[in-house]
């Protein structure tokens, strides 16, 4: 197992199975012992008193039992942390300790809130550890499910009946099951000799995806799982259905996007819930057979140890969006077609990530070995920012991108609120105090503050189904730059324009239902028309309620995201940030020629994916070309990358094999071992389990394969000087938020 890079100091944190120089409990903080167990290998015993021998637990056919009666014939476990002071119990045979108001048991496989689609599942197999309540130098340990604490031979309701513990350091125990880094070498602090921060941003992020959506498998693995990467990174069959049939979402957004549906098609999918061919293998760890891969839509990659090497790697901010998408949600989950474990609305899958967001950077820190020890750092302020990144860890900016932002859709809901300013400034305060930063007022659909962002094909639909609204496109466009309201309208026939936006909904739609087969029937002329061919956007702009939001996020600091309002929007927005001069976020790639940069704004941008061999340090084109607009605007020199990886977007392309897109024969792939751009951690080869990653014929499939993207590109003559507005990335979100946290106290000097 690879160097975790944790800063060192941290005892036995790092993925070993032996901890013999650990300290002994008498050394040890009372406070903190519990923690500093991670992933250590031990054997668990009872402490001689009186007349009675010292015994140890060991392995008596499916049982344990203090019967050893020494350290050297006792079970070696490992403890793979679950939580902050909470351990799985995992022998030499792959089994784990397990009970539940009985004896103690071994246990080879575990159900999960994953396997079981429950989300009020708690496993058998989780202990928190705690200091004896009879004797401070030793442990106990209470059954997380039942709250009963481990006796002599069984679980125990009574404290007073606990075992008292010993916990002593051992050899040959059987690692935990988890995925690899492929990285060694250690993350030092490091700033630019100005004191700037040092490290790139990713600054349009959904790592919690798959609790969006119902919390289903729609967007199937997760990030991180109490039990592992085994149930984390589980077969997906449960969610998609067997060759992934039933991965709709994957189909619709994968590669390509936006495939033909005709209406023979789209009716066979409603009425049986599963594509006509084979769309994926579905076995996830260890085998990986076909995900994830540059046409897989809907399945992690940000698996928190790939997200780690790219840490190792200078990521060192991070723009977490929660995300969610009601009509895509019940479309799979509603109709029965995948199961899910919560509401499909998107304001409780956006409180969820939030929830689970906090719960990431527990995992991570019980992984290093205590509180505020770990590299994934959530913050709130642009200080915080500077302060995690110049200690070398990962600094997380909360974000929501959501169709349906504060419940406010353009055809409300029976019983749902008022898109008042009470109840908008209200949502904003509400949310602000959670934490979150950065807003995007709309996403895809329709809704109270804005048209939708004009994506056409199967969001045309969706948008019809959510909002009651026929679509409503025109040719007669503002002119500027848009990344998704352009372009043909393929379901022509409900494209129906209207003078008023906020009119009343002229369909009996009032939302989502489980038959959405019987509720397009009524339609089926209107889905039998053929395409609008054309350049076309959305008719109207931003309404009312959306200038009360922009307001109110520029009174509280928070930063705006552009890129998903449609044309009309934009320059609305826009007119009123220029007004302000309050910057904005642009993570789709805009700039408004430049001017995003005037106000203080930031873009993303990245390498080209050919490189002109002809020309060395081509791929960084674009970077030169975003570096000088910069600089001509008076801004700050810095542009980081906006992957958008668990968000239905695509990924990078290799340069090599079937799925290249390169028109020149390209030279110089990526060649293991390699030094990342700092020089202070080494990597290998990637694998996902069994798995070889190959980077240079399947591209940047998870966020653990940054480092190859960046070694790709310098590979084919891109200089550091070239690198520098990457690097300096994480220092231009942070400038760029300071900047508008001043403008909002300037704005709004009595807020407090």
């Amino acid at each position: 197992m690879k160097n975790s890079s944790i800063s060192a100091g941290v005892i036995c944190t790092i993925l070993v199975a032996s901890c013999l120089d650990a300290p002994t409990v008498a050394q040890r903080n009372p406070e903190t012992a519990i923690y500093t167990f991670a992933h250590q290998c031990v054997v668990v015993g009872r402490p001689a008193t009186g007349e009675v021998e010292a015994t140890w637990v060991r392995t008596e056919d499916d049982t344990y039992a203090f019967a050893a009666t020494s350290a050297a014939d006792a079970e070696r476990f490992f403890l793979k942390p679950s939580d902050l002071g909470t351990y799985l119990l995992y022998d030499t045979a792959g089994e784990y300790l397990v009970s539940d108001d009985g004896p103690l048991l071994r246990k080879e496989t575990l159900e999960s809130d994953m396997t079981l689609v429950d989300d009020d599942f708690v496993s058998e197999a989780e202990w928190l550890l705690e200091i004896s309540s009879h004797d401070a130098q030793h442990y106990q340990l209470r059954h997380r499910r039942t709250g009963s604490y481990l006796g002599v031979d069984r679980l125990v309701e009574d404290e007073s009946e606990a075992a008292v513990l010993t916990l002593d350091p051992a050899e040959g125990c059987r690692e935990h099951p988890e995925m690899s880094l492929d990285a060694t070498g250690s993350v030092e602090p490091r700033t630019y000799p100005d004191g700037s921060l040092f490290g790139f941003a990713d600054t349009h992020s959904h790592i919690l995806a798959s609790f969006g959506f119902g919390g289903g498998g729609v967007m199937h693995g997760a990030a991180f799982h109490r039990l592992g990467v085994e149930h984390a990174m589980s077969d997906c069959s449960l969610f998609h259905a067997e060759e992934g049939r039933a991965d709709f979402l994957g189909w619709g957004f994968g590669e390509g996007g936006n495939p033909d549906l005709d209406e023979r098609a789209l009716i066979d999918l409603l009425i049986t819930g599963r594509l006509p061919e084979r769309a994926h293998a579905t076995d996830g760890w260890p085998t990986f057979s076909e995900w994830p891969s540059q046409t897989s839509a809907t399945h992690q990659t940000q698996y928190y140890r790939q997200l780690e090497r790219a840490w190792m790697s200078g990521l060192r901010l991070v723009v977490q969006h929660a995300v969610s998408n009601e009509a895509f949600c019940d479309l799979m989950v509603s109709t029965g077609f995948q199961p899910g474990r919560w509401s499909c609305e998107d304001m409780p899958n956006i409180d969820r990530q939030l929830e689970e967001v906090r719960r990431m950077e527990r995992y991570i820190d019980a992984q290093a070995g205590g509180p505020d020890l770990g590299w994934f750092r959530v913050v709130e302020t642009p200080a915080e920012a500077r302060e995690v990144i110049a200690a070398g860890k990962m600094a997380v900016v909360l974000g929501i991108e959501v169709p349906n932002l504060f419940e406010c859709y353009l055809t409300r809901r029976p019983g749902g609120p008022e898109c008042d300013d009470e109840h908008i400034e209200s949502q904003l305060d509400f949310y602000h105090d959670l934490g979150v930063r950065v807003l995007f007022p709309n996403h895809k659909f329709d809704n109270a503050f804005t048209p939708g962002d004009g994506h056409k094909g199967l969001v045309e639909l969706g948008n019809f189904l959510t909002t009651a609204h026929w679509s409503n496109y025109v040719e007669d466009c503002p002119p500027g730059d848009t990344v998704f309201d352009r372009g043909s309208v393929m379901f022509g026939g409900f494209n129906k324009p209207r003078d008023e936006y906020l009119s009343p909904a002229p369909n009996p739609l009032i939302q989502f239902s489980s038959e959405p087969l019987r509720d397009l029937l009524p339609y089926i002329g209107e889905v039998r028309e053929p395409p609008l061919e054309g350049d076309w956007c959305q008719k109207p702009g931003l309404t009312d309620a959306g200038v009360t939001l922009i307001e109110g996020m520029m009174a509280r600091g928070m930063l705006i995201e552009i890129d998903h309002l449609p044309r009309q929007s934009y320059l609305d927005v826009f007119e009123m940030l220029v007004e302000a001069d309050y910057p904005a976020v642009g993570t789709h790639g805009l700039h408004n020629d430049g001017k995003l940069y005037e106000i203080g704004g930031m873009s993303k941008t990245g390498f080209a994916r050919c490189a002109d061999p002809s020309q060395p340090g081509s791929m960084a084109s674009r970077l030169r070309a975003r570096r000088d607009l910069i600089v001509a605007a008076g801004g700050y020199p810095a542009e980081g990358f906006g992957f958008d990886l668990n968000g239905l977007a695509g990924v990078p392309n290799p340069r090599f094999g079937p799925d290249a897109n390169c028109e020149q024969m390209q030279e110089n792939p990526v060649e293991y071992p390699f030094e990342s751009y700092a020089g202070d951690v080494t990597f290998t080869a990637p694998t996902m389990g069994e798995r070889v990653i190959d980077f240079n014929n399947e591209g940047m499939i998870h966020i653990g394969l940054v480092p190859e993207l960046i070694e790709d590109a310098r590979r084919t003559g891109v200089t550091d000087e070239d690198l520098d507005i990457v690097f300096r990335s994480a220092e231009g979100y942070v400038r760029m938020w300071e900047r508008a946290e001043r403008r909002a106290r300037a704005l709004d000097p009595d807020r407090d």
